[in-house]
């Protein structure tokens, strides 16, 4: 089948998903087509069977603000028009669903479909915003089937945008022989852990709603007597603040801040505890990287986070913000070596049941025949 990707090509998860989606749709044989106005970081040039198309937005005095939709739509109609594109998959609502849709509609006598995946704050941020509420809707209900990465976030996206909408939960997946335990390189656990000292990590985007603050107040509180250090890995506008916070919890000599790392497999395989104390998750897949490295996660129970992490087998679920509760399990599991160490089988083992990527892709698979056959 021939496939148009559309996506963010940032660190964020949809783009992620969407690149590790597209390349191996390719390798089984499907002709991918990636269109957006940057390379996606996680996707692989050379894999045979991917193409990537830039989308150029030119700029006008005319517009206050760049056309990046317009732009993105009439791209993807050359990409349809030129490679005899099928199926347009949006990863993300708006703008990419609505581009597509336009897309699609421009070349209505090729019966082109549009498959759009939900993967959160389009519709938890981007969906709930006045200013976008109804051509989010109308997104979602001209595309020809949707996807959420969660059950929590279907329910979301009924509640939300109405309750006819069907939205058909296919999670998210894993490189589970890139993330494991495997990977693990002493030489980099040595750089950042002296003997006997325990490494706790944490990714993410460093935005408000995943509150690194209360990464770095759970570890203080939890490791304060313990041989223990820190791993900030990524990079946003609560940095600075964040490494405020360190100073003022006297952990700064703690905490080792790497930035935006693209390989973060064997780092997190290096480590031992992974925390996200986020203030929602549609799905959580850094937790998921985690634990397909081996890493009991200690969590909020926020959002699509329980779907993936299991309270008291794969880590410890708290309400969100509280402190002492996420301590309390992280703790436990720092001087708890065997429940450590059988969190983290059970964790890995949790991600070979449900999490692999051949079951999902069949999934995906299964659905984009289902476009052209009248099935789901």
């Amino acid at each position: 089948m021939k496939i148009a990707m559309v996506c963010h090509p940032t660190h964020g998860g949809s783009g992620v998903i969407a690149s590790e989606l597209g390349m191996r749709l390719a390798k089984r044989g499907h002709e991918v087509h990636f269109v957006s106005h940057e390379r996606p970081f996680r996707l692989d040039p050379l894999t045979f069977g991917v193409r990537f198309h830039k989308v150029h937005v030119s700029s006008y005095p005319l517009f206050r603000y760049p056309p990046y939709a317009l732009a993105l739509a009439n791209q993807l109609s050359q990409v349809i028009q030129d490679h005899d594109i099928q199926v347009i998959h949006a990863h993300y609502a708006i703008p990419h669903s609505l581009a597509g849709i336009l897309a699609r509609n421009m070349n209505a006598d090729r019966n082109v479909k549009v498959m759009t995946t939900l993967h959160g704050t389009d519709i938890t941020l981007i969906g709930t915003d006045p200013s976008y509420t109804d051509i989010t809707r109308w997104a979602m209900q001209e595309s020809d089937y949707v996807t959420g990465v969660s059950d929590w976030l279907a329910e979301v996206t009924r509640k939300e945008l109405g309750g006819d909408l069907f939205v058909n939960t296919i999670p998210n997946a894993v490189d589970a022989e890139v993330f494991s335990r495997d990977q693990a390189c002493s030489e980099l656990r040595e750089r950042f852990a002296s003997q006997g000292e325990l490494l706790i990590s944490h990714v993410s985007n460093f935005r408000p709603v995943k509150r690194t603050k209360d990464v770095l107040k759970t570890f203080a509180l939890a490791a304060q007597d313990i041989p223990a250090r820190l791993l900030m890995i990524g990079d946003g506008p609560e940095l600075i603040s964040a490494q405020a916070e360190a100073r003022e919890l006297g952990i700064q000599d703690r905490v080792e801040w790497l930035g935006i790392i693209d390989e973060t497999a064997p780092l997190l395989a290096g480590t031992d505890l992974f925390l996200l104390p986020s203030e929602s998750e549609s799905f959580g897949l850094a937790a998921l990287e985690a634990m397909a490295s081996g890493l009991p996660v200690i969590a909020t129970d926020s959002g699509g986070i329980p779907e993936v992490v299991v309270d008291g087998e794969t880590g410890f679920l708290s309400p969100v913000g509280d402190i002492e509760s996420l301590a309390r399990g992280t703790r436990e599991l720092l001087v708890n070596s065997e429940k450590r160490n059988q969190f983290s089988e059970q964790a890995r083992q949790r991600v070979m049941d449900l999490f692999r990527w051949a079951p999902v892709i069949e999934r995906y698979e299964q659905a984009y025949e289902g476009l052209f056959s009248g099935g789901s």
